[in-house]
């Protein structure tokens, strides 16, 4: 399977929720639209700081990320980001990366977005069970 890369727009939650009080005007919300990485071997989002700045996140606690060759690293944890990826959207954190590195789309997205990875053609789909709406697991 190849590399899968899906368009992401993504909004300052707090932006959002602000205009809805009348704080800020629609045009006011910060946003952005990124090509991203979908990675299942990753949990959480994955942006940027360049992106970050962009948005305003603010940083709500640190974590300790691993890698895939085992390091560790201590990372910020920002939000709230609202993404929409084919149509779906909701509201996540996300773990800070150096400047201008990959966004990612981890399994916490993936799952509560309920998209899945079509192998054949390297795209990113809603899950054909439920192709209006998210699908939910309440086992």
């Amino acid at each position: 399977m190849g590399k899968v890369i899906v368009k992401a727009k993504i909004k300052n939650y707090v932006d959002e929720e602000l205009v809805k009080l009348g704080f800020l005007k629609p045009d006011q919300i910060r946003k952005v639209e990124i090509d991203a990485l979908v990675d299942t071997g990753a949990t959480m989002l994955v942006l940027p700081q360049d992106v970050v700045d962009k948005l305003g996140l603010t940083k709500i606690r640190e974590v300790t990320a691993k890698y895939a060759n085992n390091t560790k690293e201590k990372k910020y944890v920002v939000g709230v980001a609202n993404v929409e990826i084919v149509g779906r959207n909701s509201n996540f954190n996300a773990v800070v990366e150096p400047a201008f590195s990959t966004p990612l789309i981890g399994q916490i997205i993936l799952e509560e977005l309920d998209l899945v990875v079509n192998p054949k053609t390297n795209t990113l789909m809603p899950n054909p069970e439920s192709p209006d709406i998210p699908l939910i697991d309440l086992l």
